[in-house]
């Protein structure tokens, strides 16, 4: 009737907050409501009723009588991947009531990130399932005392247990851990560890000359990505000590001098390549500076310099390739910065320009730390990005600083987001791997463009010098692809362990499965390529691990690739030759840490060639003995390829490149674009998680 307003029809959707406020809500995502002010909207779809048919709960019944039957016949098996040497718990099986399961019948259309979030609450299970999360924590133990997690997203776990299955699959038995190297066995310090060690004499205390040099040496190597001290304050605390003669008491004793230790320590390190032995450049600095190193109650007395002398420990540490020291410390330093409330937006006003522009570059180096090391130890991050209320410093007068912390720190967040959901606690979010994949895609593609425009690399043969700090980005964009896609890897590993023909037919069922594979190994090419042109110009760091994580990452997914399927890779031997070039050249720079990373990814090498072959080969008979005293003859930097005698054929295992043309052209196109990446992303549907999900179960892929 004219004039008479007609009654609203009443949404069928409501989200959370409005039906806890008993306010009208749009149905929209996000609602009206929740957009007008601001807040997160998520509708909680298990009031929602559907209708399903009785075949597709009965499809539902007897997956889950699979999965039962599965968990119910290996109860008593060490790990998900068979190595009886990895210490685990018993697995336990979630009951699930079919009738949870509504979120696929009901979804008809597209999917986005909390459209996952919603059928996940809504108990959808159907999906790939991460191997590498899902199931009991694993461990593994040298053979000593200690036992070692096998962090998720971990680099070093990811080789690990790939090496593992392959070892079980080729020799009949576990791998002997004893032939491993472990967390902080490459380097010696020469400490017990007790700050009373009457053996440490204070160290000898270059020149004045000589200390700046080392001190130019780290603002060059570590100021482009990290604040590890305040140029103005330590400069001027610098020329006071040497203004004393001698230094007085109070002044070795102080946390300047500590800070001051440690900085000399990392310039030891970035100038001379010779090591003592297993005893790295600068180690005395760095021991003695632990040895001072006040309690915790006397740190958060002067909290600025305190975290700047803690996030120095923590990547001096991670530098020895002591992890889990490395990722306390840094944890450390997140409280202390925290309680200063340098994760705040800190008011100039009361506290001044120059304390306020340190803390922010103070707190965003321990950002980043934090989440480049808990990310390498495989844990979850300190610190929700909810409660970061702190902006970047300004850098007056030299805006390409600001630019590339702000992409330094997109990158990290990126890192995070793959963390808490590819790699996700084994639970509902697990279940939807595939599409959290999707979502972890997505939101590194919005970099790949920026990452290209406002950081080129200049690798198109110009005269042009590759930025170090630019490249040290683009491997971090790499890093964050592979580690986002290589679970896929994992699975068809195994797959391929089992049937080399089921592997291929599966392969090829799928185009969208296939081409996350092959990304995950473009990127690793990618990697391979940004290093060598590094090596080429002088600039690979020899010290600091970033070029040695991503040249490791990279080499174990090549690897991988052609044992899954030989076309994966287009000239596989010279890649791969690539990588253990960029090894060498490590090595000979006396990088330990290098030396037997490089023994690992031979050995493993050696495994995956043998999975290839009718018949499990003899360790006996392989260049590549676990023996520890075969170790040093395996890595002389002059040397090449360790099995280059042996007949290899593409795909399977790497024959040595004789003229050493490494500078050749492999075939490489160049870095997707972010409208590329988006395509890649938006290309996964949920029909690919289903079916690739009754793939996992069907094939023991737990």
């Amino acid at each position: 009737m004219a004039g008479v307003e007609q009654a609203r029809k009443r949404s069928a959707s409501v989200c959370a907050r409005c039906r806890r406020q008993k306010i009208k809500c749009s149905g929209s995502y996000p609602c009206h409501s929740c957009s007008k002010r601001g807040l997160s909207c998520n509708f909680n779809k298990m009031d929602q009723k559907v209708l399903v048919t009785r075949g597709y709960i009965s499809e539902l019944q007897q997956k889950i009588a699979r999965m039962e039957k599965h968990i119910q016949g290996h109860h008593d098996v060490c790990n998900s991947i068979g190595d009886t040497n990895i210490l685990v718990q018993p697995p336990t099986l979630t009951s699930l009531d079919p009738v949870d399961c509504e979120g696929i019948a009901g979804n008809e259309r597209s999917t986005s990130p909390n459209d996952i979030e919603d059928s996940e609450e809504a108990g959808d299970h159907d999906g790939l399932v991460n191997p590498l999360v899902t199931g009991p924590p694993a461990f593994m133990s040298p053979g000593n005392e200690r036992i070692f997690y096998l962090g998720t997203s971990s680099n070093w776990s990811f080789t690990r247990r790939v090496l593992s299955v392959a070892h079980q699959h080729v020799h009949k038995e576990p791998l002997p851990t004893e032939s491993l190297i472990f967390e902080g066995a490459s380097y010696n310090l020469d400490w017990d560890g007790w700050r009373t060690d009457p053996m440490l004499a204070n160290p000898i205390i270059p020149s004045l000359d000589h200390a700046q040099y080392l001190i130019n040496a780290v603002g060059f190597r570590c100021g482009g990505l990290y604040h590890l001290f305040d140029e103005t304050d330590f400069m001027k605390s610098l020329h006071d000590f040497y203004s004393q003669e001698p230094p007085s008491r109070a002044t070795v004793k102080s946390l300047w001098y500590i800070h001051f230790l440690l900085i000399l320590a990392f310039g030891k390190s970035f100038t001379q390549h010779q090591s003592q032995g297993r005893k790295p450049p600068g180690t005395e600095y760095f021991v003695k500076a632990l040895q001072l190193l006040p309690d915790h109650y006397f740190l958060y007395s002067s909290p600025m310099i305190s975290t700047e002398i803690l996030c120095c420990i923590a990547l001096f540490y991670q530098s020895l390739d002591c992890r889990s020291p490395a990722h306390n410390y840094v944890g450390q330093a997140m409280r202390l910065a925290m309680a200063h409330g340098m994760h705040t937006d800190m008011p100039i006003r009361d506290l001044g320009l120059h304390a306020v522009e340190r803390c922010r570059k103070i707190w965003w180096t321990v950002y980043i730390l934090d989440r480049h090391m808990s990310s390498i130890q495989g844990l979850p991050q300190s610190i929700d990005d909810r409660f970061v209320q702190a902006i970047p410093p300004s850098f007056p007068g030299s805006p390409e600083r600001a630019r590339r912390l702000s992409m330094h720190i997109k990158l990290c967040r990126s890192i995070a987001d793959i963390n808490s959901t590819v790699y996700a606690v084994d639970g509902r979010i697990n279940r939807r791997f595939l599409l959290n994949t999707k979502v972890a895609l997505s939101n590194i593609a919005g970099h790949a463009d920026e990452l290209r425009e406002t950081f080129p690399l200049y690798l198109d043969g110009t005269d042009l010098g590759i930025p170090r700090t630019s490249a040290y980005l683009h491997l971090l964009y790499q890093q964050c692809v592979i580690v986002a896609t290589r679970p896929l890897l994992f699975c068809f590993l195994k797959i391929r362990l089992e049937s080399p023909e089921k592997c291929i037919e599966f392969l090829n069922k799928s185009r969208n499965i296939r081409n996350l594979i092959l990304m995950c190994i473009e990127c690793s090419q990618h990697s391979i390529e940004i290093l060598h042109s590094l090596k080429s110009q002088g600039l690979l760091e020899n010290f600091l691990n970033l070029d040695l994580e991503s040249v490791f990452i990279s080499t174990v997914v090549l690897l991988i690739g052609p044992i899954i399927d030989p076309v994966l890779v287009d000239d596989y031997p010279r890649w791969l030759e690539k990588a253990y070039a960029i090894f060498r050249e490590m090595v000979a720079s006396g990088n330990e840490v290098a030396k037997f990373r490089w023994t690992e990814l031979q050995q493993l090498d050696m495994t995956l060639h043998a999975t290839s072959q009718d018949n499990a080969c003899n360790p006996a008979e392989s260049a590549l003995s676990l023996q520890s005293d075969a170790v040093p003859q395996l890595l002389l930097p002059e040397t090449g390829y360790a099995l280059a005698s042996m007949d290899h054929s593409p795909g399977s295992h790497t024959p040595f490149i004789e003229n050493n043309n490494l500078d050749a052209e492999c075939g490489l196109g160049p870095m997707p674009s972010s409208a590329e990446m988006m395509a890649m992303a938006d290309s996964i549907e949920i029909y690919h998680a289903e079916w690739v999900s009754s793939v996992m179960i069907d094939h023991d892929i737990w």
